[in-house]
């Protein structure tokens, strides 16, 4: 069976070697065929902590980490609004 694969944007990276990826769905209503959007939180692992908050990821389901982490990163697609990576602001 494969594995689910997911893109989303990291919400928090407070945690060492985990992130929260939130996943938005646009679903249609049955009756009113209104699109609405529905966001799910994953936490997915992140082995060299290098997702920050902010950045689009893929994640891949995976075996049970922890009582409620089952996706790892397996790639990250963009940074996010505002951050420039490996310069110095200033």
């Amino acid at each position: 069976m494969p594995k689910k694969e997911l893109v989303g944007k990291v919400v928090s990276d407070k945690m060492q070697k985990t992130v929260v990826v939130a996943v938005e769905n646009h679903v249609n209503h049955p009756k009113y065929e209104k699109q609405t959007v529905v966001t799910r939180k994953f936490k997915a692992h992140d082995e060299e902590n290098k997702c920050k908050t902010g950045d689009r990821v893929r994640i891949q389901e995976c075996r049970p980490l922890s009582k409620d982490k089952h996706f790892q990163v397996i790639a990250v697609l963009g940074a996010g609004k505002g951050e420039v990576r490996g310069e110095e602001q200033g």
